[in-house]
Order: structure tokens, then C-alpha cells, then sequence
């Protein structure tokens, strides 16, 4: 509720975050969610000058075959309408299935940003294993859901995740190790990432980069470094993180 509330009032700041070249973006929502929950993302996308899609395949219920080739024929007719690469942003398991996009057509795919996503691990690393079971129709351990979360990235990758997360253990949403993936720790639940400021305003800088000069992102001052952490340096949460 604090991070729902907190996008209002931090409007005027996120609108002076970083803007890119308006280059279309895809938002894909996470389980059983649909277009609603990305609205204020892809509003804020807008704001900034880029063209931002939803991804209009109804509630996500997983990678069903009608799903995965609604979304392949709809990265075609944007790429096709622009004439340019697209960037996917997907939320929990919209990130999942955004990597597996993106390993499949990577010509046409600039970069991919995740929130809260798995990107390999158990298949029960979640608190929400079995609603995807019930909703997806697949089990936890069919071979294809492993094959959609691994993989070393083949578009430039950021991976934001939360310690705090709440419904993803965030040693899932590790991104693997590669000279075009990073990991971004912030201060976040689960349900509220896309709609967190602090979120939003690491979004925009990784968009703005110009294509084909993507780099890691570097904290340049103090509340950088206090806002967004590399996840794999030590600090006392870690002692009580799940």
C-alpha cells in the first residue's frame, strides 16, 4: 500500500528521470494479473516519450501455446510498425517469460528488464507455485517451465529484485552471470515493484541508454548507493534475509 501510494506523490520527481530516444517498450504483466497492473508503469513510460504497450493476451496464465505465439506475432507487428528493436519489461512471471522471448528472437529485442522475476532455481522457489499450477494448467517441474527460466542471456539483461520480496526467494531472480546481465537490489515487495519510484527511476535509466551502448549500471552519488545495491555484497539484513 505504501509503494501504491508513494507513485502519486513521487510523480514530480520521477518526472525528472532520465529520458532515452522513445523507443517502443512491451510491459508484461505477472501471474493472473493482466494490462491494469502495468497501467501506472507504462503511463510513466509515456511520460518520458516512449512507446509503451501493453500486451493485451488477457490475465497471464503462463506460457500456453495461444499466449506464446500472441506475443510473438505482437513483437513482430511493433518491431515491424517502428522499425526498431523493442525493450521487454516483464513482472514476475511476465519476466520470465520475457528472457524466454528474448532467447528465441533476439534481432529483434533490445533489452529485457525484470521485476521480481525468477530467473532459474527450484520450481517451487516461490510462494505462489501451486496458483501457477492451478492457472498455467503445467506442473512445477515440466522440463519446458525449466527451459523458460534458464539460459545465459542474449540481450543486454537487468534483473531489479528484492530481498524484501515477499513472494519470489530473491536468489531466484539472480540473472546469471554475463558481460551483458546485471543484478539490482532494491528496497521493494512482491505486489508493489511496478509501481515503486525507486523502481520506476532505475527503469528509466537503463531505458535511456542509447542502443548498442548498453553498460552495467554504476551508482554515481549517495542516495544511488543507498537506493540500489549489488546483491551479492554482504550487509547485516542478509543475516535474517529468507
Amino acid at each position: 500500500m505504501f509503494e501504491w501510494a508513494s507513485f502519486g506523490l513521487a510523480w514530480p520527481w520521477l518526472k525528472t528521470a532520465p529520458r532515452g530516444d522513445g523507443h517502443p517498450v512491451l510491459v508484461l504483466p505477472g501471474l493472473v494479473a493482466g494490462d491494469r497492473s502495468t497501467w501506472p508503469l507504462r503511463r510513466f513510460l509515456t511520460q518520458l516519450g516512449y512507446e509503451a504497450y501493453p500486451w493485451q493476451q488477457g490475465l497471464n496464465v503462463g506460457p500456453r501455446d495461444h499466449v506464446i505465439k500472441g506475443l510473438l506475432d505482437r513483437i513482430r507487428g511493433i518491431q515491424k510498425e517502428h522499425d526498431r528493436k523493442i525493450t521487454l519489461i516483464g513482472w514476475s512471471l511476465g519476466g520470465a517469460m520475457a528472457n524466454a522471448l528474448a532467447l528465441r528472437m533476439p534481432e529483434r529485442i533490445r533489452q529485457v528488464i525484470t521485476l521480481g522475476s525468477p530467473h532459474g532455481g527450484h520450481p517451487k522457489g516461490t510462494n505462489v507455485w501451486r496458483v501457477f499450477e492451478i492457472a498455467s494448467g503445467f506442473r512445477h517441474d515440466d522440463p519446458r517451465l525449466l527451459a523458460l527460466v534458464q539460459g545465459t542471456p542474449t540481450v543486454p539483461t537487468t534483473s531489479i529484485m528484492s530481498k524484501t520480496d515477499g513472494i519470489v526467494n530473491w536468489r531466484m531472480s539472480l540473472a546469471p552471470d554475463s558481460e551483458i546481465s546485471e543484478n539490482i537490489e532494491v528496497s521493494a515487495t512482491h505486489m508493489g515493484m511496478g509501481v515503486n519510484p525507486a523502481v520506476l527511476w532505475i527503469i528509466a535509466n537503463r531505458l535511456a541508454q542509447a542502443e548498442g551502448q548498453w553498460r552495467p549500471f554504476k551508482p554515481d552519488h549517495a542516495l544511488h548507493s543507498w537506493l540500489y545495491r549489488d546483491p551479492h555484497a554482504f550487509r547485516l539484513a542478509d543475516l535474517i534475509a529468507p
